[in-house]
């Protein structure tokens, strides 16, 4: 589903699934392929909107629970796009791979990548993605935030009236209720969540935050 621009939102399928979104320009980003298990819904949708999983040059994710990355590998090979890790999810990311993974009783994530992003931010042709480090949910989550579209992918760090869980393996309260404070200051008019609705329009993410603020976290 096309939400603006280059833009696109595909809801989560069911249990263990996440929502992914698409950026679509010179080098097209598919954030969060979700679990393999609906990979070809995942497909199909995408073919709805008219695109061609070819076209994708780039799979990322908010951060390596399985819910979000087991479908990376097998998105690749329907598509051949190159899956990046940002560095702090490489230097982090075994709390969400093996430990998580241990917690849930289920096999553990076998990550792989193509290449490992130590930049901050990441050019896709008009648009620029700023990678925000948020961790509390997953110590190596990162947000993924379009200054000039006005767009923040927020992973399972913040949803629409509620936060991420904090009791996993590396998730801490004060660091995610730190992230939650940061990521209220930027200018937003797309909140997408890992989870759930979206929310858009600046006053219905200002008064999320605000929300959430009130209401949630002081109870973590």
């Amino acid at each position: 589903m096309k939400l603006v621009k280059n833009l696109y939102y595909y809801p989560e399928k069911g249990m263990m699934d996440c929502n992914s979104y698409l950026i679509k320009d010179k080098l097209s980003i598919l954030i969060d392929p979700g679990n393999s298990q609906f990979l070809p819904a995942l497909l199909q949708d995408l073919q709805k909107d008219g695109i061609d999983p070819k076209t994708i040059n780039i799979i990322m994710n908010t951060h390596l629970h399985g819910d979000h990355c087991w479908g990376n590998d097998d998105f690749k090979k329907a598509s051949g796009a190159e899956i990046l890790l940002h560095k702090i999810q490489k230097q982090l990311g075994d709390a969400a791979t093996t430990q998580t993974s241990k917690f849930f009783g289920v096999p553990a994530v076998e990550l792989s990548e193509d290449r490992v992003v130590d930049e901050d931010r990441l050019n896709l042709g008009e648009t620029e993605i700023e990678f925000i480090p948020s961790p509390g949910h997953s110590p190596e989550s990162i947000c993924f935030y379009c200054r000039q579209e006005k767009v923040l992918i927020c992973g399972d760090v913040i949803f629409n009236q509620n936060t991420g869980r904090v009791d996993l393996p590396g998730g801490s309260a004060d660091q995610l209720k730190q992230s939650i404070e940061r990521l209220s200051r930027l200018d937003v008019e797309y909140l997408l969540p890992g989870h759930m609705d979206i929310v858009t329009g600046a006053d219905n993410v200002r008064r999320n935050f605000e929300f959430i603020k009130q209401n949630i976290l002081g109870y973590l």
